[in-house]
């Protein structure tokens, strides 16, 4: 089976299965396997692949520009930066991260975090960043409620692109007000950590449905997410029979019986429930 899309407000389609890297690029001994395991992914599909300035010090960055090195016109690619109160600022972290993946363009440019700092500082940045065509579009990453209704108030604020936040079975909040909110506006949802940082993989229902599928409980999370529409979501695989057995999740195809069981040991929220980072 193709591996699901979604559709960017702008019009642009990207691969609703991508790639992180959080975590890649701080141990030297698996730099090989972990650029083998990205370009791989690209190879299979899973093209949006996802950074930031922070992770290992930029040297996450410096690792992706060396797998997308000569895969980049196949690649969306992601970065973040932190929040700043001095636009200038967020444009030289832009111009530094763009030699660090060693490309003339950002695909998608996400504040990383809210801070107290001005939204309209950020989105002037943003916006200067496309005009001389450094980024091709911005969003947001980890943005609450109230954050995304302030963001789309403000002049230019509507044109974010995406809010990535932590989304999971296990972590359901943002279905009570988040996630209906941000498809009501037509911002899709980029989900980060979809396994709970490996938390949930234990978990016997997922055991369970996997078992009848023959499939892992990986792929079984995954396959929960990419059903749902205006959704995409980051796993990291750093080895490449990972990033195979997150391939293998496009294919999965979960029952109604599966779903009711799945929200039975999932319980999705009674009331609405702060954001939490991870």
């Amino acid at each position: 089976m193709a591996i699901p899309t979604i559709t960017l407000p702008s019009g642009e389609v990207i691969s609703a299965l991508g790639q992180g890297t959080r975590g890649m690029a701080e141990n030297p001994s698996r730099r090989d396997e972990e650029i083998e395991a990205l370009r791989l992914g690209i190879d299979l599909g899973l093209t949006v692949v996802d950074t930031a300035d922070t992770y290992a010090d930029g040297g996450t960055e410096e690792l992706v520009a060396e797998a997308i090195a000569d895969r980049r016109e196949s690649v969306f690619l992601v970065s973040k930066v932190a929040p700043s109160d001095d636009r200038n600022d967020t444009l030289a972290a832009c111009e530094q991260s763009l030699d660090r993946l060693r490309t003339d363009r950002i695909d998608l440019y996400l504040l990383h975090w809210r801070e107290s700092d001005p939204l309209d500082e950020t989105v002037q940045a943003f916006t200067s960043l496309m005009t001389q065509g450094l980024i091709r579009h911005w969003g947001v990453s980890n943005f609450d409620l109230p954050d995304l209704v302030e963001l789309t108030s403000i002049a230019g604020g509507t044109a974010v692109e995406t809010n990535q936040v932590p989304y999971n079975l296990g972590r359901r909040g943002i279905e009570a007000d988040l996630l209906p909110l941000c498809r009501e506006a037509g911002v899709p949802v980029m989900a980060y950590a979809p396994f709970e940082r490996g938390g949930m993989l234990d978990h016997p229902a997922l055991a369970q449905v996997a078992r009848r599928h023959g499939a892992t409980a990986a792929q079984v999370g995954l396959a929960w997410l990419l059903r749902q529409d205006m959704l995409c979501t980051i796993p990291r695989a750093s080895t490449p029979d990972h990033v195979r057995e997150n391939r293998g999740a496009a294919d999965l195809v979960l029952t109604d019986d599966d779903l009711v069981e799945l929200d039975l040991a999932f319980p999705p929220p009674t009331g609405p429930e702060p954001l939490q980072a991870l």
